[in-house]
């Protein structure tokens, strides 16, 4: 199915019978993509008594608790409320779930132990004048991605530069396929996450990070249609399923 928009003056023809998925599902075990020193995910069926919700154990129906850390645990998107003293969910930012997004390729900069993306690893990208979000694909790219376990493995992160150069752009989603758009250990800081939020001198109201994305291969650079999907939870952070949609 095709269609024809119109976003910011902006004429889009989209393909919608295409769409590519770029969330890494939870499942329990060891073998989903964690960080951040979390759990695994937990999917039991419930216990009352001698009645157990798994029908495969003589249940009338599937019925399981799932215990997870949204930043911990697969494809998640965060607010503001992440760093903020205030109360702020995401369910409450984010209030549309269209956006036109430019999905890039870079290579991060090692420095000493670190690897990080900065203003140079933009440097040439094109990017659609209609474009309010940006997804980051790091080199080298692989399956393995999917099931990393991140914790104390001091991954690549975003410079400060370069977060406020996508503010100054007017990026408002920006996604990636890391646990983190800060160090691992930063003492803190969180400094990433400050200059996109602006938190707190200028709040930008309704942006989001989405964390821990996997875009495959033969997906090539270029502008989407983004469709960002959550949870209708109230916390600061959400599991969630980024769905692109080719341009043409």
């Amino acid at each position: 199915m095709n269609a024809t928009l119109q976003v910011s003056g902006y004429e889009l023809r989209v393909d919608f019978s295409k769409p590519i998925d770029i969330s890494i599902p939870l499942s329990a075990g060891p073998d989903n993509v964690n960080a951040w020193y979390c759990e695994p995910v937990r999917i039991e069926p419930v216990r009352m008594g001698d009645w157990v919700g798994d029908v495969k154990r003589g249940g009338s129906v599937n019925f399981r608790n799932v215990h997870f850390n949204p930043h911990g645990n697969g494809t998640h998107t965060e607010c503001m409320g992440h760093i903020s003293k205030e109360e702020i969910t995401l369910n409450q930012e984010l209030r549309s779930f269209f956006f036109v997004a430019d999905l890039v390729s870079v290579t991060p900069v090692v420095k000493g132990d670190d690897s990080i993306i900065t203003m140079d690893c933009l440097k040439g990208m094109a990017s659609h004048p209609a474009a309010n979000a940006i997804i980051i694909r790091t080199l080298p790219n692989d399956p393995s991605k999917c099931n990393r376990q991140y914790s104390n493995s001091n991954p690549p992160y975003i410079d400060v530069e370069l977060m406020l150069h996508l503010v100054k752009k007017g990026i408002k989603h920006l996604l990636l396929d890391l646990p983190s758009v800060d160090r691992e250990h930063d003492e803190g800081r969180l400094e990433a996450h400050h200059a996109f939020w602006q938190y707190p001198n200028s709040p930008r109201k309704g942006a989001t990070i989405t964390e821990l994305v996997f875009v495959p291969d033969h997906v090539a650079d270029g502008s989407y249609l983004l469709n960002l999907m959550i949870t209708s939870l109230e916390n600061d952070a959400s599991p969630s399923k980024p769905v692109l949609y080719g341009l043409f």
